[in-house]
């Protein structure tokens, strides 16, 4: 599951993030200070619920929220404001909530019973194999949060690609044509690329995660 957290004040953004982090233990949340900032990231991934600060600089939440949807129409909207005059304009976008400040675990409990779009809030650390960070610096984690190192830096890149192609075909030559500068498909990069895919898998084996790949 994939969360947003848009709110251009920092004590306001950290006590939501806490609180949203207390009911979504294993979620992965991706907080934003800047608009233009989730601009960007919308367009290359998708999210389960978004919660938004009203007034901002720049564009508001409310325009946020319009965004985020002709991105991703599943996304749930909650507006997280200090004012209660905009829930009549929260129910014309069709928000799925609306939390008023401070906000508390409590608060999000009670509003995301009300979902337009219901998700999964995974309590079972089982049922994820890695979680991957692929806003800033592309980095692979343990469900219980461990940094997972890799035998060989070309070996994450290749990952990083993977995930990239968010599981469509990808061929050996593709991932020659993206890892080596050269460009060259022969049969020294072809040799390399399988190297660096071994590498790969037995990472992945050794934190019970090799089901990731699929060949």
């Amino acid at each position: 599951m994939r969360i947003l957290i848009v709110d251009d004040e920092i004590p306001a953004r950290k006590m939501l993030a806490d609180a949203v982090r207390e009911v979504f233990e294993n979620a992965e949340i991706a907080e934003f200070g800047k608009v233009s900032q989730v601009i960007d990231f919308i367009t290359a991934n998708k999210s389960d619920i978004a919660f938004l600060d009203i007034n901002m600089p720049a564009m508001n939440g409310i325009e946020l929220s319009k965004r985020i949807k002709d991105a991703n129409p599943a996304t749930n909207i909650i507006f997280v404001t200090g004012y209660s005059e905009y829930k009549g304009i929260a129910m014309d976008v069709h928000a799925s909530g609306y939390i008023m400040k401070p906000v508390t675990a409590d608060k999000v409990r009670e509003e995301i019973k009300y979902l337009r779009t219901p998700v999964e809030n995974e309590s079972n650390d089982e049922k994820r194999l890695l979680r991957v960070q692929c806003f800033g610096n592309f980095e692979v984690f343990t469900p219980d949060g461990k940094t997972v190192h890799f035998a060989r830096s070309k070996a994450k890149e290749l990952l990083a690609f993977l995930v990239y192609k968010r599981g469509t075909g990808c061929s050996l030559k593709d991932i020659c044509g993206v890892l080596f500068e050269s460009g060259e498909y022969d049969t020294k990069s072809k040799n390399y690329a399988q190297q660096l895919l071994t590498s790969l898998v037995k990472t992945l084996r050794e934190i019970g995660a090799e089901k990731v790949l699929i060949k």
